[in-house]
């Protein structure tokens, strides 16, 4: 072998064999918080959760129209977002400006300030399906714990936090008086062995959200070295022609013991441990790759303008919740489309009615007139492709199945070769690729969460090739995790045994004196 690549291969498994010892048991935590992972998510309050604890909205109790409700706030720009659901067994209305909320009461008119512990309480207790006298009140959160951690928490804060004897924990806004996250004793078990070990969601750590960011990606990165310099090792040792001696007889790998199961396990999910390591740094975006593009011109055309509480005066919401008879609805959602106003009558995420001011309900909005506004929006390129999408398809999956259907996808002649995915219960972008997210969604998501249609479509054949990849990955783990903490042992005895030699010495030389 030349001196150049025997020096090389020196180097790379010296390399490999301490960056091993170091990432060894990081490793293998991740490969095992993964399969936890597969099945056990992160606790947290979802629209689908909110709108399944919500009560029904009834005609009769909601007298004030949007701008009555509106007008009862004093003057004020027009806000980002209008909806009315029940709030302690009143209706009310919530105006959104961003990350900032008011709620006018659709019985009264009377505004809520903010939100009392006992109106938080009631909230609480509802949720959890619990009597309020049993809830034990665990104090006002000003600052992040562990299920709060996350950065959209920061606007909802002080939060109101209740526990329940059965384990039960929620959290309600002291601004907004929503449940804003709940747990379970089993939910926050399987949290700390899947999501906060695999996500290194620690609070210390994960409440700087940069700093975390960046240990996320430097670990990762320097785990996808480590992992590359092992391949390399375990291909240049690999001997197709059996020229390695043992007594028992040639090998084609030139180690016995954890050694030997190390390298194997290695040529067989090396390639298949790095991907995923990388993948999970692309997880962080380091590179950009997630950008939207002309996501937000692209909505606000759908849209058509502003939000006006006064443009819904020629349909009053009694009269919407009269006219949609075949869901039970529990919010209403003033939206507009093209510039029309409308109500969005919702179940659930999936079970929705569209009520224009004039005209009876729909399921859908009308796909041809968003074609054309999306058209007239991105002038002067044009539309290369457009269609109905009723399937779940290579960019748009979900094996939850939650994700919204059906949905129009417009790909766009722009230099980004923009696609994207709009909601037509909502009119509504829901999902959108450039250029370089089209990279970040195989390299990211497909490596690392391997969300192949043909996978998804015929579980459980994903859980089978995930888990046996996984179970691979630990087992790699695991002989590196034997390997470096026998190294390490042996280092440590030598350390100790020359220190003990050496004060021996000292010793008898102070005799000898």
């Amino acid at each position: 072998m030349p001196r150049a690549a025997a020096r090389f291969r020196k180097y790379a498994i010296l390399t490999h064999r301490w960056m091993g010892i170091a990432f060894c048991a990081l490793f293998a935590m991740w490969f095992v918080s993964g399969m936890v992972l597969m099945y056990w998510d992160y606790p947290g309050v979802t629209p689908a959760d909110r709108l399944a604890r919500a009560a029904l909205l009834h005609a009769a109790q909601i007298r004030l129209s949007p701008e009555e409700a509106f007008a009862a706030l004093g003057p004020s720009e027009p806000p980002d977002e209008v909806r009315i659901a029940t709030l302690a067994g009143r209706p009310a209305y919530r105006f959104r400006w961003g990350q900032d909320q008011s709620v006018v009461y659709a019985d009264t008119g009377e505004v809520q300030p903010e939100f009392s512990p006992v109106l938080a309480l009631a909230a609480a207790a509802g949720w959890a399906g619990q009597p309020a006298a049993a809830a034990r009140f665990e104090g006002i959160l000003t600052e992040p714990d562990q299920w709060t951690v996350s950065g959209e928490f920061r606007a909802l804060r002080p939060l109101f936090k209740y526990s329940w004897p059965d384990g039960v924990e929620v959290y309600v806004s002291r601004p907004t008086g929503e449940v804003v996250q709940s747990t379970t004793r089993g939910a926050r078990v399987g949290a700390w062995f899947g999501a906060i070990p695999h996500w290194l969601y620690f609070t210390p750590l994960r409440r700087h959200g940069e700093l975390w960011s960046r240990v996320v990606i430097w670990v990762s990165g320097i785990g996808t070295a480590m992992c590359l310099f092992g391949l390399l090792v375990g291909i240049l040792m690999f001997s197709p022609a059996k020229r390695y001696h043992f007594p028992e007889g040639f090998s084609r790998i030139p180690y016995a013991g954890q050694k030997r199961w190390h390298t194997m396990l290695g040529l067989i999910f090396g390639l298949v441990t790095c991907s995923w390591i990388f993948s999970g740094m692309l997880s962080m975006d380091p590179f950009g790759w997630e950008s939207s593009g002309q996501a937000f011109r692209l909505n606000r055309a759908l849209r058509g303008g502003a939000l006006r509480p006064e443009a819904f005066a020629a349909k009053h919401p009694r009269q919407v919740l009269e006219q949609v008879t075949d869901i039970r609805v529990k919010e209403l959602v003033l939206t507009t489309f093209g510039g029309a106003p409308a109500y969005l009558a919702v179940e659930t995420p999936r079970r929705s009615r569209i009520v224009p001011l004039t005209g009876s309900p729909v399921q859908e909005f009308n796909p041809d007139q968003a074609i054309q506004l999306l058209a007239d929006a991105i002038q002067p390129y044009g539309l290369a492709e457009v269609r109905v999408v009723r399937e779940y398809e290579s960019y748009y999956l979900d094996r939850h199945q939650e994700r919204p259907l059906p949905v129009l996808f417009v790909r766009l002649r722009d230099p980004d070769n923009s696609m994207y995915y709009v909601d037509l219960k909502t009119a509504r972008i829901v999902a959108g690729y450039v250029t370089q997210s089209r990279w970040n969604r195989w390299l990211y998501h497909g490596l690392h969460s391997m969300d192949l249609p043909w996978l998804y479509r015929h579980r459980p054949a994903w859980d089978i090739m995930v888990l046996a990849l996984m179970l691979g990955g630990t087992a790699l783990s695991v002989t590196a995790l034997v390997i470096g903490w026998r190294r390490l042992r042996r280092k440590l005895r030598m350390r100790t045994a020359r220190a003990r030699l050496n004060q021996s010495r000292r010793a008898l030389g102070n005799l000898t004196a």
